[in-house]
Order: structure tokens, then C-alpha cells, then sequence
């Protein structure tokens, strides 16, 4: 009879909960409570029993306090084992409980300031506020606080996109607080993230890697503070250091370090065995993607995007990077349909604005290319993606200052960005300034040893007219050849320049090479001519006029000057063919009877 007149009493604790309780005087709340308690212990058949989700309350144990945090803040009470009793101020209630539920509610409102972008209120919300969870927060908006006035400073001294010296102006105060805490042991594992990261911007990158390295291995699930971590990474023996526990987080960590150090194939292998653990993750699917892309395996990178998009068709994350295979497979439909989904799915991301510049840049049209991805770094200044693809556009309009600028953008932002640095060379050597082309290429192919086209960019500037240096062209060029080097400059750069030294046989064997190389693709474009009427020559001055004669013939199926400079040599293999025989026929004679 009761229960059709009345709400159930979860019902009831709810709206109790959600009730303004600094507006309701103590007296009501008191009577509410026991009204609440009273039709719950009518209602409960089993009074003993704990009520499922509610831990007992334990003052003297601020980790139990702090678990039952979100308990607190949902209710507003707390039950305990032998029966139900309210956490509502009552007579003879300690004056902690009230202060402590003053606390929620303050964290509430600090949560409210924070969600509208008011950091300085939120944190000014926080300032008596006790718990990890408060004090987190309020640390946190200072330095969102300090990160949104520097962008405005940036802005009003520079431009949306330009450089200035604006700083962080809270991050002194904030690692003096941080330090302090961390010292007495009383920051959490979100705590010291926040530390790390604050840190880290202070250029204190081995005690941010300490911190990090205590807040991951406190909670292994912030994968904030991993990535914050993989970016003090800056070399392999610094990993090597790190006092990692064992963890399937450390896993992931490892394996999206390796890609990022440019070490891929490791990294594919660890992604491709967490996928046994974790089959079916979009992320998994997504790293092996990018992996496959940056060992230049795109048909694999192509297939692993497309099937990424069947299982998530509106995912924008790592589309940029499919855009950039679409791109150089020159796949004009499914790039322009790739780009027309992004904008129906999310139009205003640094990703779709990427995508975007990248058929514009498909269709040679670099200037609204350009506008795209500036729109994409308006939206995230540290897109680091559109930096580098803006500094290509600006190479291709022949504006080399603003790529140079964007390059070093990018660099700033990542200095493990072999792109950037690759892009830099490139752009000093259209100026003429090889020497510091040279420490772009060297930066690049510390970054990418394994990469031909890094090795195969420094031979060219060695071999410039500026240098010169023909001997450290050539070992750059072998090490490219030793690397893959599957458009084959280097073994044509190889083979003319032993041509040009004198070292005929050396040329001889690459222009084999280069033309064994060709066969096998079917390539048959001018150096492959030329290495024909190369190695014709070469053979006919070394008596082997027949083989000589096999690859002048090869040439008449081509026109222009080679044709005929094939038929000479053919006439001049032919005489001395017939001035053989004519003095074997000679000797003939004069050996008969």
C-alpha cells in the first residue's frame, strides 16, 4: 500500500541529492534524511546487508574518504553495513562532515567555472578547497589560466600564426607549490602529471622525467602522462633509463615511442602483438596504419585506413595521415571523397583542414592549399602536420622564406621530425647555401638512417658545384643503395659519377645495376638509354664487340641523338669486326701450304 503511494526511496535520495542544500535549512534537510532512512529501512528486506556500491566510512583514512568522493557527491550520504544512517548534519554531527560537503559543493562549482573556460575562477573557487581531486583541479586551471594568456599575448604581439617570447607567467609559482607537495609525498599520480608537465616547459627534463615516470607507474591508465613522457624521449638510451614498472600500458608506451624514433619496424612488431591481446582496438589498427606509412609500405597503410573507416566511419583522428598516402598514390577520387566526408563529419578540424590543403596541393592549386592548412593552425597551433605541408606548399610557390619559417615551426614543436628537417635542407640548397643544407640532410639522416632518400639528398649537395666533395658523395649514395633505394638515383648518381672521376669499370657496374634495376620495372626512360650507349661504348673499347653490339642494337628502338650515336658506334663496331676477320683470313693464307 505504502509503496503505490510513495516513490521508491532511491528516488528519493536522488532528488535529495540534487536539491540545493546551502539554500535548505539544516532543520529540513535533518528531516528529510530521517524520513528517507525510515522508509528505506521499511522497505529493505534485508537490513543487514550492505548496500551495493556504498563503502563504510572510514574518518581516519583519507583514501577511503577520497574513493567515496563520487559516492558523496552523487547522494550526499553514506550507509553503513548494520543498517542505514544518514551523513546529513544532525544533532550531534562532527562539523568536518559539514565543512566537507561545503567542499563538494565548491567543487562543483570550481567543475562549472572550469567547463565554461573560467580557469582563474575555477581555481579562485578551489582556494580552501582539501582532497586530491580539488587540489588537482585547482593547480590545473592555474596553468590553463597562465597557457590562455599566453596565447592571447602571442596573438595581440604577433599574429594568430606568428612567433613571441610570451611565457607561461603561473609556471614558477605552480612548480614551487608542486615541488613542495611532491617532496612531502602528498601529490597523486595526476598530481605529479601535472608536475611533469610543468617541468618539462621549464626545460627540467630529467626531473620531469622522474615525476612522469612516478605518476604512470602510480596509475598506468593516464595516457596523457605516457605521451607527456615519450616526448622527453628524445633518443633511445633515455628510454633505456627510464624506471618503468611492468605494465600492458608500458606496452603501448614502447611501441608508440618506436614510432615516434623513427625505429617502425620495432614498433609494428610490438602493435601487431598487442594485437593479440587487444584484437578488434581501433587504435592498434590505426598505429600499425601509420606504421606501415612511415616504412613507405602504402598499399598495406592504404588497406589498414580503409578498413579502419569500415569499423568507424566517422572517425577524423589520423585522417591527415591517410590524405598523405591518397596523395602520393595521386588518388584524385578518393581523396576528394575523403575530404567531402571530413566536412560533413567535423568541418572545423585540424585534421579535415589538412585534408583538405592536400587535394588542393593534388590539383597544383598551393595557394588554397596554403589557406587550409593555416585554418587548420588557427585551430591548433600545434598541429605539427600542417606546418610541415605548409612549408612544402611554400617551396612549390617558390616563397622560401615562409617555408623556412614553417619548417623551423615544426621543428620547434617536434624536433624528431625528419620531415622538417628534411624540408629545411632542401629549401637551403634552392638558395645556394649547401653548407647549412648539409646540417638539415645530417639531421634527417640521424633521425631516418635507414631512409634513401635522406642519404641520396646529401650525395646531391656534396656533389654541387658549390662542394664538390665527390668521394663523400659517392658514400653517401652507397649508403642508399644499401637501403633500398627504389627509385634508383643512386645508382645512376653512382655510376656518372665514376664517369666523371675516370673509374670506368666502377661506372660500368653500376650502370649494370641501374639497368638491371630498370628492366625489372619496365622502366625505360632516358637513363636507360644512356646506360645502353654506356655500356655499348665501354664494351666495344674492352674488345667485346659482340656485347657491345647487343646494346647499341637495344638502343635503335628508341629516337632522337641516340639513335644515331648508337648506329656510329654499330658502324664502328662493324669495321673493326670486318678488320678482324680480314686479318684472320690474312694469317689463314699465309699459314696454308
Amino acid at each position: 500500500m505504502i509503496s503505490s503511494i510513495y516513490p521508491p526511496p532511491q528516488v528519493l535520495l536522488l532528488l535529495l541529492s540534487s536539491w540545493p542544500r546551502r539554500d535548505l535549512p539544516r532543520t529540513a534537510v535533518s528531516c528529510v534524511a530521517l524520513f528517507v532512512s525510515f522508509v528505506l529501512e521499511a522497505f529493505t528486506v534485508l537490513p543487514n546487508e550492505q548496500l551495493v556500491g556504498l563503502r563504510e566510512k572510514t574518518i581516519s583514512n583519507s583514501v577511503a574518504l577520497e574513493e567515496n568522493a563520487t559516492t558523496r557527491e552523487s547522494t550526499g550520504f553514506e550507509f553503513r553495513s548494520t543498517g542505514v544512517a544518514s551523513d546529513c548534519p544532525e544533532q550531534g554531527t562532527d562539523r568536518d562532515d559539514i565543512d566537507s560537503e561545503q567542499d563538494d559543493d565548491g567543487l562543483l562549482l570550481a567543475r562549472s567555472y572550469f567547463d565554461t573556460r573560467e580557469y582563474r575562477r575555477a581555481a579562485h573557487a578551489l582556494q580552501s578547497a582539501s582532497g586530491s581531486t580539488a587540489t588537482f583541479l585547482r593547480f590545473y586551471a592555474t596553468y590553463l589560466a597562465g597557457e590562455k594568456r599566453k596565447e592571447e599575448d602571442t596573438v595581440d604581439l604577433a599574429g594568430p600564426l606568428g612567433r613571441s617570447d610570451a611565457v607561461n607567467l603561473e609556471l614558477v609559482s605552480l612548480e614551487q607549490e608542486l615541488s613542495s607537495l611532491y617532496r612531502m609525498g602528498t601529490l597523486d599520480a595526476f598530481g605529479m602529471y601535472l608536475y611533469g608537465v610543468i617541468l618539462r616547459e621549464r626545460d627540467k627534463h630529467a626531473e620531469a622525467c622522474t615525476v612522469l615516470c612516478a605518476s604512470v607507474n602510480s596509475y598506468p591508465w593516464n595516457w596523457s602522462a605516457w605521451l607527456e613522457l615519450q616526448a622527453l624521449c628524445t633518443d633511445p638510451d633515455i628510454f633505456h633509463t627510464l624506471d618503468l614498472k611492468d605494465h600492458w600500458m608500458r606496452d603501448f608506451f614502447v611501441a608508440s615511442l618506436f614510432l615516434d624514433l623513427q625505429r617502425n619496424s620495432e614498433g609494428l612488431a610490438r602493435y601487431q602483438s598487442l594485437n593479440l591481446l587487444f584484437p578488434g582496438s581501433d587504435h592498434i589498427l590505426a598505429q600499425t596504419a601509420v606504421a606501415h606509412y612511415n616504412l613507405r609500405e602504402f598499399d598495406d597503410a592504404e588497406r589498414l585506413f580503409e578498413e579502419l573507416l569500415r569499423a568507424d566511419p566517422y572517425r577524423i583522428e589520423g585522417m591527415d595521415t591517410y590524405s598523405n598516402i591518397l596523395y602520393v598514390k595521386e588518388c584524385f577520387a578518393a581523396l576528394s571523397h575523403l575530404a567531402h566526408k571530413s566536412v560533413l563529419t567535423e568541418k572545423y578540424r585540424s585534421e579535415t583542414c589538412c585534408i583538405i590543403g592536400n587535394y588542393y596541393s593534388l590539383k597544383a592549386q598551393h595557394e588554397k592549399a596554403v589557406l587550409y592548412f593555416k585554418r587548420a593552425l588557427r585551430l591548433n597551433p600545434k598541429f605539427l602536420s600542417a606546418w610541415t605541408l605548409m612549408g612544402h606548399e611554400f617551396v612549390e610557390m617558390k616563397n622560401t622564406p615562409a617555408a623556412i619559417d614553417a619548417y623551423r615551426r615544426a621543428v620547434d614543436i617536434n624536433p624528431r621530425d625528419y620531415r622538417a628537417w628534411y624540408g629545411l635542407g632542401q629549401t637551403y640548397e634552392i638558395l645556394a647555401m649547401p653548407y647549412y643544407a648539409l646540417y638539415y640532410y645530417r639531421r634527417a639522416t640521424q633521425l631516418r638512417p635507414h631512409d634513401a632518400r635522406m642519404w641520396c639528398a646529401m650525395g646531391q649537395c656534396y656533389e654541387s658545384d658549390q662542394l664538390q666533395i665527390y668521394d663523400a658523395a659517392i658514400r653517401c649514395y652507397k649508403r642508399a643503395v644499401n637501403n633500398n633505394d627504389r627509385e634508383g638515383i643512386a645508382l645512376n648518381k653512382l655510376a656518372k659519377l665514376h664517369v666523371n672521376l675516370g673509374r670506368h669499370e666502377q661506372a660500368a657496374f653500376y650502370f649494370r645495376k641501374n639497368l638491371e634495376r630498370m628492366e625489372a620495372d619496365q622502366n625505360e626512360s632516358q637513363e636507360y638509354v644512356d646506360a645502353l650507349l654506356f655500356l655499348g661504348n665501354y664494351s666495344k673499347n674492352n674488345g667485346s664487340l659482340e656485347e657491345a653490339e647487343v646494346y647499341c642494337t637495344r638502343v635503335l628502338d628508341f629516337g632522337g641523338p641516340a639513335k644515331e650515336d648508337a648506329k656510329a658506334m654499330l658502324r664502328e663496331i662493324r669495321s673493326v669486326q670486318q678488320h678482324e676477320d680480314n686479318l684472320q683470313s690474312m694469317e689463314a693464307d699465309r699459314g696454308s701450304p
